[in-house]
């Protein structure tokens, strides 16, 4: 299975179960959002993404032996913002992932995205 490209499929298209069978039980994750992070934020996070989007596409794929790194770009109703994402793979699950957001189109485009 490729995990990365279903990892991705599953995210955008707001599928949480599959997002939460990928992420392993002890799964790293890190942003650089102002918020904490965990695995419970993280897919809350995506999920709002997912929904409030009008497209997120995959713009740059770089694979590695035990992962990858994607460039997203999300396009809202009122502009477009990028992400980038880190992701490592051991046992067919994700184990770390590191996504880095342009912080001020988020929060231009993505109004109270990482907000509880």
């Amino acid at each position: 299975m490729d995990v990365v490209g279903f990892w991705s499929r599953s995210w955008i298209s707001d599928d949480r179960v599959a997002v939460r069978h990928l992420l392993a039980p002890d799964a790293e994750v890190e942003w650089n959002l102002d918020a904490p992070v965990d695995d419970e934020e993280l897919t809350q996070t995506l999920h709002r993404i997912a929904v409030f989007a009008d497209e997120v596409t995959v713009v740059g794929l770089t694979r590695a032996d035990d992962g990858a790194a994607l460039i997203y770009d999300l396009r809202a109703p009122f502009g477009t913002t990028r992400m980038v994402e880190f992701l490592t793979v051991a046992g067919g699950r994700i184990t770390e992932v590191r996504q880095v957001y342009d912080v001020t189109a988020t929060d231009r485009f993505f109004p109270g995205l990482y907000e509880n």
